[in-house]
């Protein structure tokens, strides 16, 4: 009877490890990492909107936008421009097909000293009214601001 019982309870030991190693695996897979050295921790994404058409979006699907008034290099988004603009200042990304990784960099921003992630020189933002994924509210606001795809013509 005592082997019988010892026999169940490390047969449940068992089950119970394999579950939880199932939870942890899953939400590794969530967040793009295969954990080989090399490969980037998350990847930037191509989306769509009826409206828009298609656009940059990051790694949680929020849109990405530039600033007509940018300069190659250069951020003209400063001060009270920053609380409706936030600059996208996320590392170590992939990004989807259609894109080159050789297009993406970063500028050294003057107000903060933060490096921002550009796109063909073009630093990159998000926009506050923007609450979920999909949403580009931020598209043609002002004339000025634009969401970003693989298409995007950069005013010279």
């Amino acid at each position: 009877m005592k082997k019988w019982l010892v026999f169940s309870v490390f047969m449940m030991v068992l089950v119970l490890a394999a579950c939880g190693n199932e939870a942890n695996d899953s939400s590794q897979n969530d967040q793009v990492d295969s954990g080989t050295p090399g490969e980037k921790a998350v990847t930037l994404k191509l989306l769509e909107s009826e409206t828009t058409g298609e656009y940059l979006a990051d790694s949680k699907g929020m849109t990405l936008y530039f600033f007509k008034n940018d300069k190659s290099g250069k951020s003209n988004c400063m001060g009270d421009c920053l609380k409706k603009w936030p600059p996208f200042m996320e590392r170590d990304f992939a990004v989807p097909k259609g894109f080159e990784e050789k297009d993406f960099g970063t500028v050294q921003r003057e107000d903060t000293g933060e490096e921002q992630v550009t796109y063909k020189g073009f630093p990159l933002y998000y926009f506050v009214n923007d609450k979920a994924v999909g949403d580009v509210n931020g598209e043609g606001v002002k004339n000025v601001w634009y969401i970003v795809n693989n298409k995007t013509v950069f005013p010279k």
